[in-house]
Order: C-alpha cells, then structure tokens, then sequence
C-alpha cells in the first residue's frame, strides 16, 4: 500500500502527522519542508488543504488532531515510513525526535 492508496481523510491525516514530526525538535528545517512538499506533491492534495499543510509548517498541529490511535491500523505501517522519513531528511536526528518517534511506535504497535 502507497499514501496514494489512501482515501482523502487519511491523506490529509497522513501529512498532519508527518508535519508535526517535523515539529518533533521545535524547528522545521528546509529539508523537512522539502520532504512534507514532496508528499504534498505526490498525494495530489487539493488547493485548500495545501494551505492547511503551510499552516502547519509555519506552527505544529494542534496536538489534539494527531492522536495515533485514529491511524486506521491497516495506515500505520505508512504512516511509520513517512514519519521515520521526515526526521531522516535532514540528516540530523535529535533526542526529541527519536523519543517521539519511539513513543509513537508503540502507541500504534
């Protein structure tokens, strides 16, 4: 299964979670923007929800709105991917993001 398997919900739910991964270390780098905009590209989204995605590389998303447990369990493997590809993309992985990540690994395991 690709992101673009999925349907528009978990798309758009797809890059929110990677956006705040990005956010993980309190700083989103060009390189994490870069990656969040080759999603963006890739997953076709729609004007208005392209606005919502530089929304959230200007300021995290609220953290009530990127709750693990609404990842559909058949999405998470996906969703691991990209947001293990969003901390890589920069070539420096910090603290805070392992530690997110870890965390997030096992609430959705």
């Amino acid at each position: 299964m690709s992101p673009s398997d999925l349907d528009s919900e978990d798309r758009l739910r797809l890059v929110r979670f990677v956006c705040s991964f990005a956010w993980a270390d309190l700083e989103v780098r060009p390189e994490e923007r870069a990656f969040v905009h080759r999603l963006v590209r890739e997953l076709d989204l729609p004007p208005h929800e392209r606005q919502q995605v530089e929304g959230w590389l200007a300021s995290p998303p609220d953290p009530e709105d990127v709750d693990p447990l609404e990842i559909p369990t058949e999405h998470r493997r996906i969703f691991l991917k990209y947001a293990r590809g969003v901390i890589r993309s920069d070539d420096v992985v910090d603290e805070l993001e392992v530690e997110t990540f870890s965390l997030f690994e096992k609430l959705i395991r």
